[in-house]
């Protein structure tokens, strides 16, 4: 017999368990249906006077941009001078640094063609001036020249400065050497 009470206790303790879990479950749904309700009923009263709310935001929402707009107008002029101050200085410094770079890149190419031996225009002048000199000397040498030559003179000075820019391209060493003589075939 001790055996039949306890397993009533058990069935007993087990119907309450699930007593209490059906009533746990029902007391959830009821809630869940309420929450639902209360969701439709404010969706329907947010579609009733939504409409209403919009209308009413949109005319104050018009309202405050005239007032910013009138705001705005007055100040827009003075940030438009403000901005195109800045952009001159703005304009100012970039042409000082690149007049800065401009020069910091001749100076480098000058180093350049003086370390390589190319002449600048300054030795060319003196050159050209030199050889005129010396066409002189060897014309008061050799006698008066004709009055041809004179005008050929003329020419030749044009053309000096164009010839010794030539000769001055080609580098120092090439211009002294002979053509090497191709070899001779078997």
């Amino acid at each position: 017999m001790a055996k039949f009470k306890k397993t009533a206790g058990k069935q007993t303790a087990s119907a309450s368990k699930a007593s209490q879990a059906e009533q746990l479950t029902k007391s959830i749904s009821e809630s869940a249906q309420q929450i639902w309700l209360a969701g439709v009923g404010a969706f329907s009263r947010a579609q009733a006077e939504g409409t209403k709310l919009f209308e009413g935001l949109v005319k104050e929402g018009m309202g405050l941009e005239q007032t910013m707009r009138k705001f705005a107008g007055g100040r827009a002029d003075v940030v438009r001078d403000v901005v195109e101050s800045r952009v001159g200085q703005a304009r100012e410094r970039a042409t000082d640094t690149w007049d800065k770079l401009e020069k910091v890149f001749e100076d480098r190419v000058q180093r350049a063609l003086v370390k390589l031996g190319v002449p600048s225009r300054e030795d060319l002048n003196d050159l050209s001036a030199r050889v005129e000199t010396l066409t002189g000397e060897l014309r008061r040498q050799n006698g008066a020249a004709p009055a041809r030559k004179t005008a050929k003179k003329a020419a030749k000075k044009a053309a000096a400065p164009a010839k010794a820019a030539k000769a001055a391209k080609a580098p120092a060493a090439k211009r002294g050497r002979k053509p090497k003589a191709a070899p001779a075939a078997e």
